[in-house]
């Protein structure tokens, strides 16, 4: 589950990036964050990874309070999520295996698992045929399809992408955000896509607008 209750952000300069924002988001539910640029999606992101704190109001995400959430627990509290990156983030010197496994091995999972976890979620991306191929021999859709898989190596309960489809050409935008809604529909996992382009807002159960800093509708 996702919460926020009266959440502001104000940057240095008073500049007001979320003000007084309440919302919830259930387990389970395919939401899409949806607004311009400058409405407050980033800052929203930003709050539900950690990276920043609200002003004034209590966030919380997966049963951890974020606002009382101590330095030390932070990792811990990211392992329960899965991210997906506008930009792909991969490594440009391993294959799409290496890529997806790279997550296990940082949280030093056992190889037998790795072995048999990494396999199962490349087939579920559609990526079984690319196994051995690196970032440069992929497509766009490919690439973030690897991303995708990525987030979903530690079985996390929520999945957060921040404009995924940003630099995807229409046929890809619509099949990645169609294998979000079957990968949800399949597992129950939660998913928060925050995106400009409303045209995507017909693919999910659930769209959430930001306008200037406040939810038009919660």
């Amino acid at each position: 589950m996702v919460e926020l209750q009266n959440v502001s952000v104000t940057y240095s300069g008073g500049v007001d990036a979320l003000n007084n924002v309440s919302l919830k988001i259930n387990d389970g539910d395919f939401a899409f964050v949806v607004g311009s640029s400058g409405a407050g999606k980033s800052t929203m992101i930003k709050l539900l990874l950690k990276e920043i704190d609200a002003t004034s109001g209590t966030v919380t995400v997966n049963g951890y309070n974020l606002s009382k959430l101590k330095k030390r627990k932070i990792p811990e509290f990211r392992r329960t999520l899965g991210f997906v990156f506008q930009d792909f983030r991969l490594i440009p010197s391993m294959t799409v295996y290496e890529n997806i496994a790279f997550v296990l091995r940082v949280l030093d999972a056992p190889l037998k698992y790795i072995r048999k976890r990494v396999p199962y979620v490349i087939s579920l991306v559609g990526l079984h045929a690319k196994t051995n191929s690196y970032p440069d021999e992929l497509s766009g859709g490919e690439k973030q399809r690897v991303a995708v898989a990525r987030a979903l190596m530690n079985r996390p309960a929520v999945v957060m992408a921040d404009e995924p489809s940003g630099s995807l050409d229409s046929q890809n935008k619509e099949e990645l955000h169609q294998l979000f809604f079957e990968l949800r529909k399949a597992y129950g996992q939660t998913f928060v896509i925050v995106t400009h382009d409303e045209s995507l807002a017909s693919m999910t159960d659930r769209t959430i607008h930001i306008i200037d800093g406040q939810i038009a509708n919660p």
